[in-house]
């Protein structure tokens, strides 16, 4: 996949953006029409309600129709008329009787249902308001949704995906790359060919003092992008090498340009950046022609230069100050001897010397870091290259240690129970954390250290 043309790639990309726009925005129509579909009105419910309103009226012929029969039940059978009643009574009683029973177990039960009846049909248009607001909210609740998700494409047509994403951003990077550098060959070609000097001078010819190990690299423009991509942006860079510049401001009192400070791999510019902003004078030298010419175009004064054949050029005590981020590493050590002995002689009696480096101390650093850099030589123990500066002859050296590793990816020690527990748990949790405290000490400290001295 990195190795398609870019246009190919881009291409595909595109391809696959429309494919996936398209199948969204079929999916989202479809959800729109089967929200549409549910109607948010109140359900209809055709239900007969309880009709009581002759229940009063039964009420009233059912008392009557008891006083009735309690006025012909006869209380006296004296004389003929008695019996007649007597026999009578005998006669028809008992059905009366038997229907008055009846006619005073059906009224009961319709007294009693009333309001059973009444609390269900009030259930009901409860239960039917209840409804009807459930699924007002669910239709609100549908609008909603299809709101967001029609806000989903653009949203996503802002992040990566709409300028390729990061596989495309890195080939642009690394084609924009080799775009200036064939541009600068260019010029370099034309102004050497018409006899005027080319932006940036030409490599160094190889000499005894330059070791085939830190000869630059046939492209340089890898290195700018390997650097763009792994070590930080500018910004941060210049975040971290910022507390450096008030060693220099002190020690060169502007405009002194006669004694400039030295900037050893100097990169893209970012200390001497620092230094411009300050009135420092500073000149950089990177065996990175590509790095060189991206100073320049910056306005700074920087070439391509090997750094032990350039110091050994200058005048002894010409150089204010002298600095090296992140590229002591790269030396092999007799090359790195030599160098700090010639910057020992180059720089004026008290003038600073700055060596930062990654701690190999330090796993992370050392993993993470050192291991990824292939035009690394070797690493060097903070207590190493202390002797070693201090071996060259200069004095009140000391070693600061920068960059501490995130306490996220620090080992975590454990939480002691708020209301204590056993003495062994509690041993072990203490023992536990001890051996935490000095793993984190020994192997997730400080990324960087530099080594800071005067001449």
């Amino acid at each position: 996949m990195a190795d398609l043309p870019l246009q190919d790639l881009v291409q595909r990309l595109e391809q696959e953006r429309v494919d996936a726009d398209r199948r969204y925005q079929h999916a989202l129509t479809a959800l729109d029409q089967a929200l549409r579909s549910l109607t948010p009105e109140r359900p209809a419910v055709d239900a007969i309600s309880y009709d009581g309103s002759q229940l009063p009226r039964a009420n009233e012929r059912f008392q009557a129709i008891a006083q009735s029969l309690t006025a012909a039940a006869p209380s006296d059978t004296r004389g003929v008329a008695g019996r007649l009643r007597a026999f009578i009574w005998r006669m028809v009683g008992p059905a009366l009787t038997a229907q008055q029973d009846l006619n005073a177990a059906l009224i009961d039960h319709l007294n009693r249902n009333v309001a059973g009846h009444e609390a269900v049909t009030r259930a009901v248009d409860a239960l039917v308001d209840a409804v009807a607001a459930d699924r007002a909210a669910s239709a609100r609740f549908n609008t909603d949704l299809i709101v967001f998700l029609q806000t989903i494409t653009p949203y996503v047509d802002t992040k990566d995906r709409a300028i390729g994403g990061p596989e495309l951003r890195e080939q642009i990077v690394l084609a924009n790359e080799r775009a200036m550098a064939l541009r600068r060959e260019i010029e370099g070609l034309r102004a050497h060919g018409s006899g005027q000097a080319p932006g940036h001078q030409p490599p160094t010819s190889r000499s005894e003092t330059t070791p085939a190990a830190h000869l630059p690299p046939p492209t340089d423009f890898s290195y700018v992008g390997f650097e763009d991509r792994f070590r930080g942006s500018q910004e941060e860079i210049r975040a971290r090498l910022v507390d450096y510049v008030p060693l220099f401001a002190s020690a060169t009192p502007a405009p002194d340009t006669t004694h400039p400070v030295l900037d050893v791999g100097c990169g893209r510019g970012e200390l001497l950046a620092l230094f411009a902003e300050v009135g420092v004078p500073a000149r950089g030298i990177d065996s990175n022609g590509e790095m060189a010419a991206l100073c320049q175009e910056r306005g700074f004064s920087a070439e391509r230069a090997d750094a032990l054949a350039f110091l050994e050029s200058q005048p002894d005590g010409s150089l204010g100050g002298l600095t090296a981020i992140q590229v002591v590493e790269h030396l092999p050590p007799p090359y790195l001897t030599r160098l700090l002995e010639a910057a020992f002689h180059k720089l004026r009696p008290g003038a600073p010397l700055v060596l930062e480096t990654i701690n190999p101390g330090c796993w992370m650093a050392f993993f993470e870091a050192y291991l990824r850099d292939l035009t690394h030589a070797q690493p060097i123990h903070a207590d190493v290259l202390r002797f070693l500066v201090q071996a060259s002859g200069f004095t009140s050296v000391d070693v600061q240690y920068r960059s501490p590793v995130r306490e996220a990816d620090r080992l975590r020690k454990v939480e002691a129970p708020e209301t204590g527990g056993p003495a062994a748990l509690l041993d072990a949790i203490e023992a536990v954390n001890a051996h935490a405290d000095a793993l984190n000490a020994r192997l997730f400290g400080f990324m960087d250290y530099a080594v800071i001295a005067r001449r």
